[in-house]
């Protein structure tokens, strides 16, 4: 574990050359592991875990039980119905939906016998237990990997040589071995390394970017601002490429290799000076709105909505109809136009 600075506060992180691949294949050596749920997540960590030689096996519903096959996994060898794989697992990987977690816990419960460990992704079952039932038994360990990414990242990042980040925490350790379980897992599923956390403030962090800069505060601003350029005469193509293509394929990645101070370095000097003058505005007109949002995390509000909504039996038409009303709008119609005319593209 080395002590890294962070701006003046360090923190302890550990890396795959200090807990290595094969650290994590003794660890497991004598382990089942599990993955409940082959969705976007489970499904990436399953595939890593495999590649790196750890026993692994799915347990998948019908939704996703053929891409699972298309991927490797056998029925009867390493795919199983979700309770049969946990009955099977010494780790047991609970990989579904936070509303999914909820559903099935009365039936995965009874599978959490002495000595396996339960682990997730996500704080949230267990952090807001009041809500979600999901209290485990208390001669298991209970533990957690969150990469910071989405499953599709996990893979392919692990694809292309790289890890990517994650959190890890344990909330309960009952044989003495849950943090270094963990870590196994962490290493296995391609973490590049690993900070420590607890599952509260995983959870609230997680939930607060996700409706925050990550995705809510991002798609928002964004659409402010093309809409603006529209009203104001700019053509479509205009509008998106100084609101989203600039932004993604360019001076993302300036930030990506050296923060945003040097992206602010390598940019013209009017853009330095507008960016500089602004900044603190922009900064100032949205805290107010990161503080109630982080308030409605932390009070469970946030929660209420997510199991309501995702519990519910249209929440899937529902979710494609609101994803459809996003790709069919002017902005992102403007968006498929410009992705087709990127030079990569018109070679195909």
């Amino acid at each position: 574990m080395a002590k890294i600075d962070f701006g003046g506060v360090w923190e302890d992180v550990t890396t795959a050359e200090e807990f290595t691949l094969e650290q994590a294949r003794k660890v497991l050596k004598d382990e089942v592991v599990a993955v409940v749920g082959y969705g976007v997540q489970g499904r990436g960590q399953a595939l890593n875990m495999r590649d790196n030689g750890i026993r692994c096996i799915v347990g998948e519903g019908d939704y996703n039980w053929q891409k699972a096959i298309d991927e490797g996994f056998v029925p009867g060898e390493t795919l199983f119905p979700p309770i049969e794989a946990a009955k099977r697992a010494t780790i047991i990987q609970y990989l579904l939906s936070d509303a999914g977690q909820k559903a099935m816990w009365p039936e995965l419960k009874p599978q959490l016998t002495k000595g396996k460990a339960l682990y997730f992704s996500h704080g949230f079952s267990i952090v807001y237990k009041e809500q979600t039932d999901v209290i485990p038994p208390a001669d298991i360990d209970v533990i957690m990997v969150a990469p910071k990414g989405a499953g599709r990242t996990v893979r392919d990042n692990f694809l292309a040589g790289s890890g990517i980040n994650s959190s890890y925490a344990v909330f309960q350790d009952a044989t003495g071995r849950a943090k270094e379980r963990t870590l196994a897992v962490g290493v296995a599923i391609g973490s590049g390394y690993l900070f420590p956390t607890t599952f509260e403030k995983e959870v609230y962090s997680d939930l607060t970017g996700e409706r925050g800069v990550l995705m809510g505060c991002l798609a928002g601003v964004m659409e402010a601002q093309y809409n603006v350029l529209r009203k104001h005469g700019h053509s479509p193509s205009e509008a998106f490429n100084e609101t989203v293509e600039e932004l993604t394929q360019s001076l993302i990645g300036l930030i990506a290799q050296n923060g945003m101070d040097w992206m602010y370095a390598n940019c013209s000097t009017t853009a330095q000076r507008g960016a500089l003058d602004w900044k603190g505005r922009f900064r100032d007109a949205v805290a107010p709105i990161f503080e109630e949002l982080y308030d409605r995390v932390l009070t469970g509000k946030e929660t209420a909505i997510v199991l309501a909504a995702n519990s519910a039996p249209d929440y899937r038409d529902k979710l494609a109809a609101e994803l459809e009303a996003m790709r069919t709008s002017e902005m992102w119609q403007a968006g498929a136009a410009v992705r087709s005319l990127r030079p990569e593209r018109r070679k195909k």
